[in-house]
């Protein structure tokens, strides 16, 4: 018994110190800014050149180039103490066997830490270019998450979306209901330099075809919606999707539902306004419509990547009942 009693109380000691070591600090960092460690050399070649042409890529649909990520680099003899602690890191390791793995709180928590190793920079290269769209997706994904975290903070209260579309959608208390009419919304959050609009709405599940003539009915719905809905600051002005930029379509899930995800620009037909907008139209066959969510920003003179990824956040906390 004496035996078995000391083999059981090592064994929870053991446990205990194992419990111990996975305590981790919160993580920290602004959003989507990412610390890349590599040292110095090698992010000043090639090796540097690939990173930031897949994590400094411009956002598309945006009318002002803006990167993906921000980026800090740091040699690898740095990366200790408070700098393992950013929510989102890249780590180059050369003189490894060639491999891509993907950490989840490695040293904070939340974290992502991708680790890119190689025995050559060409085998570097190699492993960022056949997993560039997945490592772009990984940190997205963390970042969209941490400002869905950040949003909930401080809710806005509002049963009638639920009531009226059979949805729930978790945006902030800056932002208000700017207009309601029928199974239409129009959330507005007011900025100094101007305003992130979100439009909440359904149509016939016929609306939009599936082939060559998909963007087409997407571009003349959100046109017949902004021309009764969004009127401009002129008499007969009214939101329009911009003609002379090529939408982005993209098919997704949204909601575990399938979806049709286009970002371009806008513009207000009859007077000089224009900006980014991100329109999901999700197939919600158990209630026979489509649900339609877009985020559109207006500001002028001031980049609007964050502002379109509040939006993003926003968008993608959205449930279906």
């Amino acid at each position: 018994m004496l035996i078995l009693f000391t083999i059981l109380f090592v064994t929870a000691c053991n446990n205990e110190g194992s419990k111990a070591k996975r305590i981790l600090s919160p993580s920290s960092g602004n959003i989507n800014s990412l610390s890349v460690v590599i040292d110095n050399d090698l992010w000043e070649g090639s090796i540097g050149d690939k990173i930031r042409s897949i994590l400094g890529a411009p956002v598309y649909g945006l009318p002002q180039e803006e990167p993906l990520f921000e980026m800090r680099q740091m040699p690898t003899v740095v990366f200790s103490d408070f700098a393992r602690k950013n929510r989102t890191v890249l780590k180059i390791e050369k003189g490894k066997p060639a491999e891509i793995r993907f950490l989840k709180d490695a040293f904070a928590r939340p974290q992502k830490l991708i680790l890119v190793s190689g025995n050559t920079n060409n085998e570097i290269n190699e492993q960022l270019d056949l997993n560039a769209e997945k490592i772009v997706t990984v940190f997205n994904n963390e970042e969209i998450k941490e400002k869905q975290r950040r949003i909930n903070l401080s809710l806005h209260i509002n049963n009638n979306i639920e009531e009226t579309l059979g949805l729930t959608i978790n945006f902030p208390s800056a932002y208000r209901v700017a207009k309601e009419n029928n199974s239409f919304f129009w959330l507005r959050k007011d900025l100094k330099t101007g305003t992130m609009n979100i439009l909440l709405y359904e149509m016939p599940l016929d609306a939009i075809s599936k082939g060559d003539n998909t963007i087409n009915d997407i571009i003349k719905m959100r046109d017949s919606i902004g021309k009764e809905y969004i009127p401009g600051p002129l008499e007969g002005s009214y939101m329009i999707t911009e003609e002379a930029y090529t939408p982005f379509l993209n098919e997704t899930i949204l909601d575990n539902k399938s979806a049709l995800e286009t970002r371009s620009t806008w513009e207000v037909k009859n007077a000089f306004m224009a900006g980014p907008f991100i329109n999901y139209v999700i197939e919600d066959r158990i209630n026979n419509r489509l649900v339609v969510i877009e985020g559109f920003t207006f500001a002028p003179s001031v980049e609007k990547r964050n502002h379109m990824f509040e939006l993003e956040a926003i968008i993608k906390s959205l449930k279906i009942k």
